[in-house]
C-alpha cells in the first residue's frame, strides 16, 4: 500500500487507526453536505474502513487519511477508486476535509499527489472527479487540478458536474509541474 508525502501532509491509506479522526470528519453534516447528504455513525465509518481496505488489497489504490505533518491530525481524506465504485468507470479521484481546514489549499495539494501517483503509477488514459452543482468550493479545486468540466450526470445517486483531465492534459498542467516540485 502506497503512503504519499505533500509538504503539509501524510497521505496514509485507510487503517483503522484513522477511525477517530475519520469518525470525527465523517459525523459532521457540513462535511457529508455535498457526499451524502447525511452525516455517518462511528460504525458506518468503521464499515467504510473495512470495504476501503479490502478495495487496497484488491485493486492497490483507493482511499487515503490526511495527516497533517506537523502534528498527526487527520483532517481529511481523498482517494483514486473507479467512478461509481464501478471497475468498467474510469479513475476518479475525490476529497473531504474538515471545516477548519477549509481554504488553506490542502485539497488542492492532496488531489495533486493522488492524481500525479494515480498517472505515474497506474497510467489511466484519464482521471475524472464529480461533485454536486452547489459545490463550487471542489468544482475550484478541479479546475486548479487542470481538469475539464465535461457536463452533468447521475452517479452515486446524485446528480454532478464531472471533471475530466487526460494524462497528455496533466502532463501540460500548471498543476502537474508543482507536484513534481513538490514530491
Amino acid at each position: 500500500m502506497t503512503t504519499l508525502l505533500t509538504p503539509r501532509l501524510h497521505l496514509e491509506p485507510l487503517d483503522d487507526s484513522h477511525l477517530d479522526g475519520l469518525a470525527r470528519l465523517n459525523s459532521d453534516p457540513v462535511v457529508m453536505r455535498y457526499i451524502t447528504g447525511k452525516a455517518e455513525t462511528r460504525e458506518e465509518t468503521q464499515a467504510m474502513i473495512e470495504r476501503v481496505k479490502a478495495r487496497w488489497a484488491e485493486f492497490g489504490y483507493s482511499w487515503w487519511a490526511f495527516r497533517q505533518r506537523s502534528d498527526g491530525d487527520v483532517i481529511g481524506m481523498g482517494c483514486i477508486q473507479h467512478l461509481n465504485r464501478d471497475r468498467a468507470q474510469p479513475l476518479e479521484t475525490g476529497w473531504r476535509l474538515r471545516p477548519d481546514a477549509w481554504g488553506q489549499g490542502y485539497a488542492s495539494e492532496a488531489a495533486r499527489h493522488m492524481v500525479g501517483w494515480a498517472f505515474a503509477t497506474l497510467q489511466p488514459a484519464l482521471i475524472c472527479a464529480v461533485c454536486q452543482p452547489p459545490n463550487t468550493a471542489s468544482a475550484a479545486v478541479m479546475e486548479r487540478l487542470g481538469m475539464r468540466y465535461c457536463g452533468t450526470g447521475r452517479w452515486y445517486d446524485m446528480d454532478c458536474k464531472r471533471y475530466d483531465i487526460t494524462a497528455a492534459q496533466w502532463q501540460e498542467s500548471p498543476a502537474r509541474a508543482r507536484y513534481a516540485a513538490e514530491a
